[in-house]
């Protein structure tokens, strides 16, 4: 159905009719323009919950677990979701509202066009009917003047008064009034005939054409809503694919959890590589006490045994004193609180426990390591470009590149000597994990297992006997790693019941301020009793004929223990 044939007299709601679609057009592109910055919006909040939940750490620094792996793969799957929307929200401003918008903007001057041609063929025919409708009103008019002309001539050719000038008069005009009219007559035909010519052209050729013109425009502009609709759709369904492989990744990451392996993380991480302490020996105080026969059953030791060995019953091991362990069960009960703060960070990280320390040092191997292997490589390529230089003068100076070389093989031998010293005190850890697996095997085999022990700076020994120590005399001895604890950091360690036994005796070689809490002042030349010997952390713990007690740097003193307390 065209609109021409059926609509020819309908050109003010077809005017109405196209303005009406174009307005839907851009209403429809307003609404794009809204959703596009809802997804715009909405891939916005996604990447800054993102970067918000990402860790902020290095990569070094963040947990292993396969929990926390399998958040991050997730938050990295989410971020690429929130960039599927934006690939959306980009489609649906690229192909659907600019799209719109500039049709929008061609259908308004074809509309306009196509109106201005109904307008100006409108106007056209209302001209012709004009010239026709006065050619009308004329013939009208002298038609009139004619027949008065005629009714005078007839009174005056009848009146016999009438003289012949009157009536030849009379004839006269009214034979110039009939020739007008017949004149006017004949006009009125032409403009009438030229009239009913251009209004059969007006409806039956321009006012269709242009109707079809605008038929077809309105038409188009359906067919565009029909598209952007689909360009709509597909924008979305492009992404569909990737976003459900976000998805699978999500699905993967949960997947991945293994609650096993975070345990074996956790054991990694914290294992210090200490053996767990030994059973405590019985100390009987009752051995200097004379006996009866009546109260012999109370010893430790049945009666028939004491005589059968003939010998008296173990000796109380002053190390062993239940005074001096109430704090070294550290598994389930408390914790000495300067055994961590009084911790140094150190070069050789000789703070950490041996598992520990041995990963970090290794550790640190493999990242020198990987800087000496990025000195090697810029000395080959400054070295390459040297060669290039001396067989191609014109490119550059050789000499130019001397010192960044030598600055290049400096760093290397830097690197190299950092990596030796790291080797070393990383085999000075295997080694003593060695040799403590050799002891423990020993121990296991004569059914006894030595006791980890610690020292004022919370880290563990494996020396398990101090002889008599006599150190070199010397100007200004090298003290110790020096503790810093807080204030009531050693309470937990001097608040015993009981006072710990004196081992041995030891006379200051130098003067010590015993500026840090736990330590002891002491002066020149004055003797302390020795209640702790030293664990190989440099520190011995002494007592003052006061009664005062505190740790002693053992360069500082010359030490000298009781028979019965060597190798205790």
């Amino acid at each position: 159905m065209s609109w021409g044939t059926e609509l020819w007299d309908q050109f003010d709601n077809l005017d109405k009719h196209t303005q009406w679609g174009i307005d839907f057009l851009e209403r429809y592109a307003k609404f794009v323009k809204e959703r596009l910055d809802v997804e715009q919006n909405y891939a916005k909040q996604l990447r800054n919950l993102v970067k918000k939940y990402c860790p902020k750490r290095s990569k070094d620094e963040e947990p292993r677990f396969t929990s926390c792996l399998s958040f991050y793969s997730i938050l990295n799957e989410l971020n690429d979701y929130a960039g599927q929307r934006e690939v959306v929200a980009e489609e649906m401003a690229h192909k659907v509202y600019g799209e719109l918008m500039r049709y929008s903007q061609d259908l308004k001057a074809e509309r306009k066009h196509h109106l201005q041609e109904g307008r100006k063929a409108q106007q056209y025919l209302d001209h012709c009917w004009k010239q026709m409708d006065n050619s009308k009103r004329k013939f009208e008019r002298d038609c009139k003047e004619a027949e008065k002309s005629q009714i005078s001539y007839d009174r005056l050719d009848n009146d016999i008064n009438a003289t012949k000038s009157e009536v030849e008069k009379a004839k006269a005009q009214f034979y110039l009034r009939t020739h007008m009219a017949d004149e006017s007559k004949n006009e009125y035909a032409a403009q009438l005939q030229n009239f009913n010519a251009e209004q059969w052209k007006h409806f039956n050729n321009a006012i269709p054409h242009i109707f079809k013109n605008l038929q077809d425009m309105d038409e188009r502009r359906t067919v565009k809503l029909g598209e952007t609709y689909r360009s709509f759709a597909e924008a979305e369904r492009r992404v569909i694919p990737i976003v459900s492989k976000c998805l699978e990744g999500m699905v993967s990451a949960a997947k991945a959890v293994d609650e096993r392996r975070d345990s074996s993380i956790v054991i990694e991480s914290f294992k210090s590589g200490f053996e767990p302490p030994g059973d405590f020996p019985f100390e009987d105080f009752s051995q200097n006490l004379s006996r009866t026969g009546s109260d012999a059953t109370i010893s430790n030791t049945p009666k028939g045994d004491r005589e059968r060995d003939g010998a008296p019953g173990p000796r109380p091991d002053p190390k062993h004193n239940t005074g001096r362990t109430k704090n070294k069960l550290w598994l389930f009960g408390k914790k000495p609180k300067w055994s961590v703060k009084m911790a140094p960070s150190v070069e050789d990280f000789s703070h950490l426990p041996p598992e520990q320390r041995r990963k970090r040092l290794q550790q640190r191997i493999d990242e020198l390591s990987r800087e000496l292997q990025k000195e090697m490589d810029q000395r080959d390529a400054l070295n390459k470009m040297k060669d290039v230089y001396e067989k191609n003068p014109q490119m550059g100076d050789p000499s130019s590149l001397q010192p960044k070389i030598s600055e290049t093989i400096c760093n290397m031998e830097k690197l190299r000597s950092e990596i030796h010293k790291n080797e070393t005190w990383l085999s000075e850890v295997e080694g003593k994990q060695s040799s403590r697996g050799d002891r423990r095997h020993s121990a296991d085999n004569h059914h006894h297992t030595p006791q980890g022990r610690e020292s004022p700076e919370g880290s563990y020994t494996d020396d398990t006997s101090q002889e008599h120590h006599t150190p070199h005399h010397r100007s200004g001895p090298p003290q110790p790693g020096n503790p810093n604890p807080d204030p009531h950091e050693f309470d937990d360690e001097f608040d015993d019941d009981d006072p710990l036994p004196v081992i041995g005796h030891c006379k200051a070689l130098y003067s010590f301020d015993g500026q840090n809490e736990g330590t002891l002042v002491m002066a020149e030349d004055e003797v302390l009793y020795i209640i702790e010997e030293d664990k190989g952390d440099g520190w011995t713990r002494a007592r003052k004929q006061s009664g005062e007690e505190g740790y002693v740097p053992t360069s500082y003193v010359e030490i000298t223990l009781e028979k019965n307390s060597k190798g205790s």
